[in-house]
């Protein structure tokens, strides 16, 4: 018997590597000295330009978002919602993305579908400047089932120290900006598939009318990187804090970036929630409390600034391609958490 009686092809491992290599290395930037394949990625840190750069960094998954990508067979998307997310969990604390490496394991290597998801991985990294440095592609037989595999990604970024963005200047009466989301993101997909398959007894390509499209091309739109937005704005030293709106909602989210002794009044009639929400809340029979703590419900990213500074700051957000930014709510004393208005 040889390993790949028992599995693992290897020659099927090295084809992927041939045929993703050009997509990353089209992503590298001057601070990248090593090439794909290396042990090790190497980057010049001293070519971000970064003054006392302080290293940030994250890592995360696309969660049972995975599932609708099995089903559709479209995996392009995967790639581009791993790097969007775990570029916004860095760039609420002021960093620029220097490198992203991905992990990618599955039962038997299917190149195809590997090429397809670093193709959206490439594809993001270059239009966030962020360099595809290297990962791992893992076969495990046995481990996950055929046509299945997990991917996860873990990003580096830098920031000067006098601009670390970290919320410690948030007091009560600032505002608070909310900045659409493009749709689920990459959160929520436990329970919206439970409502989409399970209770309306759908299929990917089922046409849903109120959505204008199928339920899989709704639930696949990918997670909006925020970056091209925020980070020209960052130098005006206008933003206090910011909170990725992700797994937790903005119940759970926005109260990570409190200071002691504050709390966000959030009003939810200051913004017009997505078809997707309402169908899935109205579809599910899910409470409103479940759905702010399960989903997004429209908000991807929040702001929080002075009350002198919230109109200059959508000014500035719709200059830079975002005019339904608006200020959704404002920060007051209270004990680090989210209370709702204009229900």
């Amino acid at each position: 018997m040889d390993y790949k009686q028992a599995g693992v092809d290897i020659d099927a491992g090295n084809e992927v590597v041939r045929r993703i290599r050009s997509m990353a290395r089209g992503t590298f930037t001057p601070g990248v000295l090593s090439e794909i394949g290396s042990f090790g990625g190497l980057f010049r840190l001293s070519a971000a330009g970064i003054s006392d750069p302080v290293l940030v960094a994250s890592a995360d998954g696309v969660g049972t978002k995975l599932r609708l990508a099995f089903l559709t067979g479209i995996h392009r998307t995967i790639g581009i919602d791993l790097v969007n997310h775990c570029v916004n969990d860095i760039l609420v604390q002021g960093a620029q993305p220097l490198f992203f490496l991905d992990y990618l394991a599955t039962g038997r290597l299917d190149p195809d579908v590997a090429v397809q998801v670093v193709e959206g991985l490439s594809t993001a990294c270059r239009a966030n400047g962020c360099a595809l440095l290297g990962g791992e592609t893992a076969e495990m037989p046995g481990f996950y089932a055929d046509g299945e595999y997990d991917v996860a990604g873990f990003i580096v970024g830098a920031v000067a120290r006098d601009r670390l963005i970290d919320g410690r200047a948030i007091k009560p009466g600032d505002a608070l900006i909310g900045v659409p989301s493009s749709g689920l993101h990459t959160n929520g997909y436990s329970l919206a598939r439970r409502i989409v398959f399970d209770v309306a007894g759908l299929r990917v390509d089922s046409y849903v009318a109120e959505l204008g499209t199928t339920v899989g091309a709704a639930l696949l739109e990918p997670h909006r990187s925020y970056l091209p937005l925020i980070y020209p704005i960052l130098p005006s030293g206008l933003i206090k804090g910011m909170a990725h709106i992700t797994g937790g909602g903005i119940t759970d989210n926005l109260p990570r970036i409190l200071p002691r002794g504050t709390a966000a009044r959030i009003d939810r009639s200051a913004w017009r929630v997505p078809a997707v929400f309402e169908w899935l809340q109205r579809t599910g029979s899910v409470p409103d409390d479940e759905m702010l703590r399960t989903f997004n419900m429209g908000i991807g990213l929040i702001i929080a600034c002075s009350p002198d500074s919230a109109e200059t700051l959508s000014e500035e957000l719709a200059r830079a391609g975002e005019p339904q930014a608006t200020q959704i709510g404002r920060i007051v004393a209270g004990s680090n958490r989210v209370e709702y208005a204009g229900v």
